[in-house]
């Protein structure tokens, strides 16, 4: 049988070792909800530590990242205080082990919203506003070597983010229609769709929502929520500079 906390104390390793293999190596039949387990686990450390959930973060919101996983639905994880960057800000050297950037939209919540049953209407009244991100995924696993169970367990490889400075309320965003373009040293890397995440990334928020509800956790009042990617990630190195431009919420840059 697996030990919750130690596989949590494992991952906890992986940065001064400079990366750790999958769990699922040593336990191939690792459940999905045992996964979740490891990765509250590890939450709790964190905010023993001091730091606090701002938000959530959604992954595998597009069909080839499923597809790739073989699985059928997205997953999530947890942002804590310590992971966010100021729009134009810097990554700090060695702050990370092996980091990709993404864009997409974030959600900022006026209300609770607490599943099951929670709908799209329930996720658009609860909008304080939408802001677009960069998130800056990271995994403590090898050489990205993972599966679904691995990246759930590892706070579904989340690292840092980054939020753009102006706010839109939500009947300003026609999420069918917005495109993005990534840029990384003013070379265009990839462009996506708002129809990429879901098909719409209320959706994606719509999913988490009713998703934390078999683990009896709610989304907040004054949380960040990252909707998923709308394009692939891209590896980022020092000296990088990403930027992300939306075609009706402006643009979020960050340096490596």
């Amino acid at each position: 049988m697996i030990n919750i906390k130690e596989q949590a104390r494992y991952l906890a390793t992986a940065y001064p070792k400079g990366g750790v293999e999958a769990i699922t190596s040593k336990f191939p039949n690792l459940k999905v909800k045992e996964a979740y387990e490891i990765q509250l686990q590890t939450v709790a450390h964190k905010m023993e530590q001091g730091h606090i959930i701002t938000g959530k973060k959604i992954g595998l919101t597009s069909e080839a990242m499923q597809n790739s996983l073989n699985v059928h639905e997205p997953d999530y994880g947890h942002l804590l205080s310590d992971m966010l960057i100021k729009n134009n800000g810097k990554v700090p050297s060695g702050h990370l082990l092996q980091p990709k950037v993404e864009g997409e939209l974030a959600f900022v919540l006026k209300k609770d919203l607490k599943g099951p049953n929670i709908t799209a209407m329930d996720v658009i009244l609860a909008t304080d506003y939408i802001v677009p991100a960069l998130e800056i995924v990271d995994s403590r696993i090898k050489n990205w070597k993972i599966n679904l169970q691995d990246t759930i367990a590892d706070n579904a490889s989340s690292g840092l983010y980054v939020l753009g400075d102006e706010r839109f309320q939500i009947h300003e965003v026609d999420f069918k229609k917005i495109g993005m373009a990534l840029y990384k040293n003013d070379e265009l890397l990839n462009t996506g769709a708002g129809v990429a995440c879901l098909g719409n990334p209320v959706e994606a928020v719509v999913w988490l929502a009713n998703k934390l509800a078999d683990y009896t956790i709610s989304l907040k009042k004054g949380e960040v929520i990252l909707s998923g990617a709308l394009s692939e990630a891209m590896p980022a190195y020092e000296g990088d500079v990403f930027a992300c431009k939306f075609n009706q919420l402006g643009e979020v840059r960050v340096e490596f």
